[in-house]
């Protein structure tokens, strides 16, 4: 089982990016996929939190992730939170929404791998959101797919205009720019 716990705010789509996870998941026919919201009355701007399971069995455990595989973060005011890596795995994958290094990110979160993804910037270019609060998520659900492998491109895109409810070519043309990055970037360190 692969497990995932998603770190943003009310209003950037985190609890729909980890719906979107799913859907793509089967979609894909990757296997069974579980997506799990943990928000209350929170508003625009407060810190949201979301799950999601993906797995070749069925899933039977229903409760929240408290050892995920990967931690995604769409909010960059996150990035320095330690609450981060709480549970995290030995070796697990944070995939942060920055254009800062590959080295810088390393050298913060050590003992991690780390993933970039330019999701505000893939937002902005495709007019999701406004300039002050870009909607990072389905840009972030391409980048997630690439780099776990998840799911292919057509599958992506077809979940991508099923789930969002305006701008539906925007939000797949951010989705298929993350994951095409994503995409050429690991087949550039596999070279390496």
């Amino acid at each position: 089982m692969f497990e995932i716990r998603f770190h943003g705010r009310g209003g950037q789509g985190t609890v729909l990016l980890a719906k979107m996870i799913a859907d793509v998941v089967l979609r894909a026919g990757r296997g069974e996929c579980m997506a799990i919201p943990e928000f209350g009355v929170e508003r625009r701007g407060a810190p949201v939190l979301a799950y999601a399971r993906v797995s070749d069995k069925p899933i039977h455990v229903r409760t929240r992730i408290y050892e995920p595989d990967a931690v995604v973060v769409l909010d960059t005011g996150f990035s320095n939170s330690p609450a981060l890596t709480v549970g995290l795995k030995k070796g697990g994958t944070i995939v942060l929404n920055t254009e800062e290094t590959p080295a810088a990110l390393a050298k913060r979160f050590p003992g991690f791998k780390t993933r970039a993804v330019p999701a505000k910037k893939i937002a902005l270019a495709h007019k999701l959101g406004s300039a002050t609060s870009p909607v990072v998520n389905t840009a972030m659900c391409g980048a997630i797919c690439a780099i776990f492998k998840l799911a292919d491109e057509a599958s992506l895109e077809t979940a991508i205009r099923e789930a969002v409810p305006v701008k539906h070519d925007e939000n797949a043309a951010a989705a298929k720019q993350a994951f095409e990055l994503c995409t050429k970037e690991e087949n550039a360190h596999a070279a390496a």
